[in-house]
């Protein structure tokens, strides 16, 4: 059997196991070292996950994931997102749809100090959600439009994928933060541009509610939109300048979020040690799924299943849109089954040095691209982990009713991916700035 043979074998034994319920760092795992072990020798194998298990959780480019994840979790038990959204219904509640369209909004305004989609997603649809209900909007929208949000936080930056993207691949992730922005921004208006539509295609989804005041809006600018842009610059921009390393931004982040909210009194001594406890347990869950990916990466290499790969595509077209639509493609299906972070460490080590390495894409592009795809498996069935998170803050609600409308939100987050695909400027401009 030749290696290529072993390593599709292997891919194939993975994916059953994932369907028969194995954790997926434990599949990735096992196949990376009996997969490694059958091309070289057990003693290899072995010797190799030692390797790399220490090395992985040895990263230093990897603490950035702590110190990000911190700063999500601070935010998330402080309270910010509650007046980000009060300031967003201020502004726009009294549009057709304005309630979702705050959501939106809002779920992007606190993905910029979250980086975790389930987490934006939790959050505000135990904010928004409730407010809708009493507005008298449909759950079908007031759910969809929250679970689809809220995968904003994984796009705009900070973002716990672009982190991960940029370690496995070498990219900058400053750059690929920045990225995020224009790809966040274009999406954010695309959902409030559809929610538009439904609203007018069918009034009865959505009352229209009360015209604020400018004053009254004004007031509502201290509440989480001052707090939010505070924190947002003190890390981003300065990674971006050259200020901080990655892992110094994050720092950074997480504590003008933790000085913001003590001097605002939105943190009790609960809330930060649920924060530290989250974090924690979120940190370990990824960098075992790094340690795992990297066995199961390595095996793949040595099974040669990339140049591979790049010969059949080569056999297959030699247009580069054609590979890539076939690529987002394995995504979008790959996505209604496997969570996007592990799925991204399975599949990067395969299509990256096919779509960046041979067919000359952007490697800052490509890793929006690969983010903007995971997005749609984020709330498509069965998995549609955003989906269920906002099952869970609604409980009254059936899961068929979250996922009635959620179709419309793939539908935008697929004209996004081809707005964005046409005209790459739309992630590149702003990178390309910091040249």
């Amino acid at each position: 059997m030749t290696s290529v043979a072993v390593g599709l074998l292997g891919i194939l034994i993975f994916l059953v196991l994932i369907i028969l319920g194995m954790p997926i760092a434990l599949g990735m795992s096992l196949i990376g070292i009996f997969g490694y072990a059958s091309l070289t020798s057990f003693k290899a194998a072995f010797a190799m996950i030692g390797m790399d298990l220490f090395a992985s959780v040895n990263s230093y480019s990897l603490s950035v994931i702590g110190m990000y994840t911190l700063m999500g979790y601070l935010a998330l038990h402080s309270g910010i997102g509650a007046g980000l959204f009060d300031f967003a219904y201020k502004m726009m509640g009294h549009w057709p749809g304005g309630l979702a369209m705050a959501s939106e909004f809002s779920c992007a305004a606190f993905g910029a100090v979250c980086g975790s989609g389930p987490a934006t997603t939790s959050t505000i649809a135990s904010i928004a959600c409730p407010e809708m209900k009493r507005k008298g909007y449909k759950p079908e929208l007031y759910t969809g439009s929250v679970a689809a949000g809220g995968g904003l936080g994984l796009l705009i930056p900070p973002s716990i994928t672009a982190i991960i993207y940029g370690t496995m691949t070498g990219a900058s992730i400053g750059k690929l933060f920045i990225a995020g922005v224009g790809a966040g921004l274009l999406l954010c208006c695309l959902f409030c541009l559809l929610i538009f539509f439904l609203v007018k295609r069918d009034p009865s989804l959505a009352p229209k509610g009360p015209k604020f005041s400018w004053p009254e809006r004004a007031r509502t600018l201290g509440g989480g939109l001052l707090e939010v842009i505070v924190i947002f610059f003190a890390s981003i921009a300065g990674l971006t300048s050259g200020l901080f390393t990655p892992t110094e931004s994050g720092a950074a982040g997480a504590f003008m979020v933790l000085v913001v909210v003590l001097l605002r009194r939105k943190l009790n001594w609960r809330g930060f040690m649920n924060a530290l406890y989250d974090t924690a347990r979120t940190v370990g869950m990824v960098l075992l799924l790094v340690a795992c990916a990297t066995t199961f990466g390595r095996f793949i290499a040595l099974a040669q299943i990339p140049a591979a790969v790049v010969a059949f595509c080569n056999d297959f077209s030699q247009n580069g849109y054609v590979i890539l639509l076939v690529v987002g493609i394995v995504y979008l299906i790959a996505g209604c089954f496997i969570d996007s972070l592990p799925m991204l460490m399975i599949t990067i080590p395969i299509f990256y040095p096919v779509i960046v390495t041979t067919y000359g894409f952007d490697a800052v592009w490509f890793g929006v691209f690969c983010t903007m795809v995971c997005l749609m498996g984020m709330i498509t069935p069965p998995v549609g982990i955003d989906a269920y998170v906002c099952k869970a803050v609604n409980p009254d609600v059936q899961l068929t009713t979250v996922f009635k409308l959620i179709w419309w939100f793939v539908l935008a987050i697929l004209v996004s991916i081809i707005l964005v695909t046409v005209f790459p400027q739309i992630i590149l401009f702003l990178p390309n700035l910091l040249r």
